[in-house]
């Protein structure tokens, strides 16, 4: 069953693609695939060339949905009374 993400929706999670990573409109493209060949050096056009079935929009949503992932969350510390 494919569950697109109620903020992005570009990115798909479903537990028969890619073991239920986040990826690209339900492709076998992980998002962290996406994220890697950016931080390798290739270039969105780079990407879109080698992928042609990718849309710059997806790697847009794949950054916008990597940095809503690793936001800032604040956690109370164990045995600490949460106010």
């Amino acid at each position: 069953m494919e569950i697109r993400h109620y903020k992005f929706d570009r990115i798909t999670l479903n537990p028969e693609v890619c073991f239920g990573k986040p990826t690209i409109r339900g492709m076998r493209m992980p998002v962290a695939s996406v994220l890697g060949y950016l931080s390798s050096g290739m270039s969105i056009k780079d990407i879109l060339k080698s992928w042609p079935e990718l849309e710059a929009e997806d790697i847009y949503q794949a950054l916008a949905y990597a940095s809503w992932a690793m936001e800032e969350r604040v956690l109370p510390a164990p045995g600490s009374v949460a106010g």
